[in-house]
């Protein structure tokens, strides 16, 4: 009685005494042996415990309970076959005991015959169905089979009669999670925490369901709840840290990170993960550091290969990035990422028929990777590859309706007309990607002094949007405004537009080493009043800066022809055709409306050089219908209109540009195959500017592209004296050279059917008097209208900015801007 006692009050060594005192005075008392047993193996020594319950066994040889636990005792030693064969030979002994068929089960599950286990939990279930133990271990089995709807079951069943079990509902949990039924899991882990509030491993994992379904804030909250109880758990530390990555709350990520690894140096996730952190900071070295030590403790670790690789690819050391890219898909042939992040290298290294390989590798391992089958229509269209094109083009359509995160914004705008889908496209990747992470409480104001603006961009360089713009930098009024560029690239060494935009500038400051809320803090310091940003969602553009706030007004210019779709920016710039009222609502900003959209650089002189059509390889004689829109704009639709076109007009060819050979061998397969002989299609390459403008000349009429109208190629057209036909959409981008014609008064080149379109450029193509007339009144608006005067855009621009800026220090609402 006193040993009993001292077991419950677990004052173990005092009842060993009391026991062995029994023993000594009745030397064949089997509880007394069997009691000796179990406080052995609370002391850890389950030798010790064997002999005592093999004592008590040669007492008594039907003593089931020295046999149980006779059991347990060889299972603790690892000596599951002998532990085994006593539980044989106990369920021979007492085959009504569910107790002996339970444990049974547990030593056939440790050695991995789970299914003689399932056989054994069941027959202690038929001698006791509601046999707790038995019921949980059958859940558990069944778990490791990945049989989890049998699973599931046991668990349903052990919450009917235990309904306050908070284990049955954490693991209830864990299959719901194996089952991809977020929302279930959560909510068994949810009766789990109510039954238990400081379950840890449930509000873990509740966080780690969380991130599954993208709401990391939510995920977060249960991480800082989980470390509240257990602050020493790794993992926990790690996941947050992950989570804000994907808020890009990156500073506090690398905190996060730092933690997991003072608790688990040799620890490669959080290495990895940090990484990813520090690559978003634009701390590329260190990023490459922490990746690099992460590999040198896992060597066969795909993540950190694909991430050092992403790394690399932004650092513009393309080889370096494939080959991680392959040493990754070496490890692990069926890793999505490393296939989808080596086909954007590929498209940064204009490997397009490459690139399509890899994405289309990426798209049958896992077609829901974020943004993959935007980008592998991008890639397809690149280089003419039109196979299966329309049955990826309606799973892309149906996907932005489902609002996945299946393209990239840029990537929609040359396969949709509907400015409606492009806005769901925008606000999806902007809130995924750029969400609203700062808004300062007030900005300084400068009723008296210039305004500032400043002009954010990846392209002050040999590109269209500088080739468009370096002329209104040079013309802004220094009385009344300040300009500051802020560079987010270099420029090449032989980049001839670089210097005159560096003299264009009040300030030229390059900050394409800062990360985005540097950058923002930078322009507040310096007063900004309105920031523009040139390049929206196109490549290298820094849209995540806005989202800082970087100025009280952020208006969107000319390199993104779309809305960006964020609440931060408040004004986007356009003209009347490009944007109509009845299209205002798929617009998140305000519209600016100036009388035209796109500003041209007039200082550009004409080409001295004139070409013979031989030296273009051109035919001596014919029509020649010209298009020199980049290839990803060219759309089979478009081609069939052309080749109905070029079948019409004899003897006439269609001269296009193309930046690779897969893109022409495609589009002469798909001429022949329309029934045109591909010789009449003829490709030019990337010229100087000089030479590129003077091309235009032997032209006598470009062909637009729909849904993607041609922008500056455009302009380049008019400019250099050959008119532009264009079928108008409905979207920004299928109506900007609609926008172009009205700005130079020749609407009669714009077409608002397929059929309209090809009609007129038959008849032009086959009445030359018609032409030429057009030709001749090109020349002259060239002179007298809208589009080529830099002075007049410059004017009607800053007499926006005025108005915006005015209206900003009234504490005025956002509203539609008209300039006349």
């Amino acid at each position: 009685n006193l040993s009993a006692t001292q077991i419950k009050l677990k004052k173990f060594s005092l009842a060993k005494d009391s026991l062995l005192r029994v023993i000594s005075l009745e030397s064949n008392n089997t509880e007394a042996f069997l009691n000796l047993g179990l406080i052995e193996m609370e002391f850890k020594n389950a030798n010790a415990a064997l002999s005592y319950y093999e004592n008590a066994i040669s007492v008594d040889p039907n003593y089931y309970e020295a046999w149980s636990n006779k059991g347990l005792a060889l299972a603790s030693l690892e000596r599951f076959e002998d532990a085994l064969t006593v539980y044989e030979e106990l369920t021979i002994l007492r085959p009504n005991l569910p107790d002996a068929w339970f444990k049974k089960g547990l030593i056939l599950s440790e050695i991995k015959r789970l299914d003689d286990a399932i056989f054994s939990y069941l027959k202690a279930l038929s001698y006791e169905p509601n046999h707790y133990d038995a019921l949980f271990n059958l859940g558990i089995t069944f778990f490791d089979l990945k049989k989890y709807d049998e699973a599931l079951s046991y668990f349903d069943k052990l919450i009917t009669n235990f309904p306050n079990s908070f284990e049955a509902w954490f693991n209830r949990g864990i299959i719901l999670h194996a089952l991809k039924k977020f929302t279930e899991a959560i909510t068994s882990y949810d009766q789990a925490i109510h039954i238990y509030p400081e379950y840890f491993e449930a509000i873990f994992n509740k966080g780690v369901t969380l991130q599954e379904l993208t709401q990391f804030n939510e995920a977060l909250e249960n991480y800082n709840s989980a470390i509240q109880i257990n602050s020493s758990h790794h993992e926990t530390w790690s996941n947050r840290g992950v989570t804000l990555n994907q808020l890009k709350q990156f500073h506090d990520a690398i905190a996060s990170f730092d933690k997991a690894l003072s608790l688990k140096p040799d620890y490669p996730e959080a290495l990895s993960n940090r990484g990813i952190a520090l690559t978003k900071l634009k701390q590329f070295d260190e990023a490459l550091s922490y990746f690099d030590k992460a590999l040198s403790l896992k060597p066969d670790y795909p993540e950190a290969l694909t991430n050092r690789g992403i790394t690399f690819n932004d650092l513009r050391r393309y080889d370096e990035a494939l080959l991680s890219y392959a040493k990754a898909i070496d490890l692990n042939a069926n890793f999505s990422l490393a296939w989808f992040n080596q086909g954007i290298t590929l498209l940064n290294l204009k490997k397009y028929k490459e690139s399509d390989n890899s994405f289309e590798k990426a798209f049958n391992l896992n077609a829901d990777i974020d943004y993959l089958l935007g980008n592998l229509i991008h890639a397809k269209l690149l280089t003419g590859n039109w196979s299966q094109l329309d049955t990826k083009i309606n799973l892309l359509i149906q996907s932005i309706k489902e609002k996945q995160n299946c393209s990239t914004p840029f990537s929609s705008l040359s396969v949709i007309d509907s400015p409606e889908l492009h806005l769901e496209v925008a606000k999806k990747f902007v809130l995924d990607n750029y969400p609203l992470v700062h808004t300062p409480s007030s900005f300084a104001n400068y009723p008296n002094e210039k305004i500032r603006i400043a002009y954010f961009s990846a392209d002050f360089n040999n590109h269209a949007v500088s080739i468009l713009t370096a002329e209104l930098f040079e013309l802004h009024h220094r009385d009344n405004f300040e300009i500051i560029a802020f560079s987010l690239e270099d420029a090449s060494e032989n980049d001839t537009i670089r210097p005159r935009l560096l003299k264009a500038f009040d300030q030229f400051i390059d900050v394409k080493n800062k990360s985005d809320k540097e950058i923002a803090e930078l322009s507040r310091s310096l007063g900004i009043s309105i920031a523009i940003d040139l390049g929206g969602h196109t490549k290298s553009s820094r849209v995540g800066i806005f989202s800082f706030r970087a100025a009280p007004i952020q208006v969107s210019y000319i390199g993104y022809l779309g809305s960006i779709g964020a609440q931060y920016f408040d004004y986007l710039i356009a003209d009347k055709t490009i944007i109509p009222p009845n299209l205002e609502q798929y617009y998140s900003e305000k519209i600016i409306y100036l009388p035209s959209y796109q500003v041209n650089d007039t200082k550009r002189a004409l080409p001295k050089r004139v070409f013979t059509r031989t030296e273009l390889g051109l035919p001596n004689k014919g029509f020649i219908f010209a298009c020199f829109n980049n290839n990803y704009k060219i759309f089979p639709a478009t081609f069939d209109g052309w080749m109905r076109i070029l079948q019409a007009v004899d003897d006439s060819v269609l001269f296009l540009y193309s930046d690779n050979q897969t893109f022409e061998n495609n589009l002469r397969i798909e001429a022949n195959n329309r029934g045109v002989n591909s010789k009449r299609i003829i490709f030019g390459k990337r010229l100087s500017q000089e030479d590129y403008l003077a091309r235009y000349q032997v032209c006598d009429l470009f062909l637009d592209t729909t849904p993607y109208n041609a922008g500056t190629t455009a302009s380049d057209a008019l400019w250099m004296g050959l008119p532009v036909l264009t079928l108008i959409g409905q979207a920004f981008q299928a109506r900007v050279a609609s926008s172009l014609l009205q700005a130079i008064e020749l609407p009669e080149l714009i077409t608002y059917t397929q059929d309209e379109y090809e009609k007129l450029a038959i008849d032009l193509g086959t009445n030359h008097d018609k032409l030429n007339k057009l030709k001749e009144k090109l020349l002259l608006n060239k002179l007298t209208t809208k589009l080529f005067n830099a002075q007049l855009f410059t004017t009607n621009l800053e007499k926006a900015f005025t108005i915006i800026f005015k209206r900003y220090v009234s504490n005025l609402p956002l509203e539609n801007v008209y300039i006349e």
